[in-house]
């Protein structure tokens, strides 16, 4: 007969502090990276170098939408979820 010890399941092995400081270094860049593109596209569309921008050139017929305000705050409004998802990530890093 099996003794009762061997048909419990040993749960995992907790992480080593090696892959949790992988884990928060990758939670930092991806914090960083958001940050970066939230705040950039937040600010952009409302600088002077966005009617400046060369792509914008490429495609003239389309230069009344570039410079309407509602495409500049969809691009705005994209920029905030951005930032939303890197202070999230940084509170749920934080709280672990």
């Amino acid at each position: 007969m099996t003794s009762p010890s061997l048909l419990r399941e040993d749960p995992e092995p907790p992480p080593d502090s090696g892959q949790r400081l992988w884990r928060r270094v990758q939670a930092v860049v991806f914090i960083l990276f958001c940050l970066e593109i939230g705040v950039v596209l937040v600010l952009f569309p409302w600088s002077q170098s966005w009617e400046r921008n060369y792509l914008f050139s490429l495609a003239p017929g389309w230069s009344d939408l570039f410079s309407s305000g509602y495409f500049r705050g969809a691009i705005s409004g994209i920029g905030v979820v951005n930032v939303w998802i890197a202070l999230s990530e940084a509170w749920r890093l934080r709280s672990s």
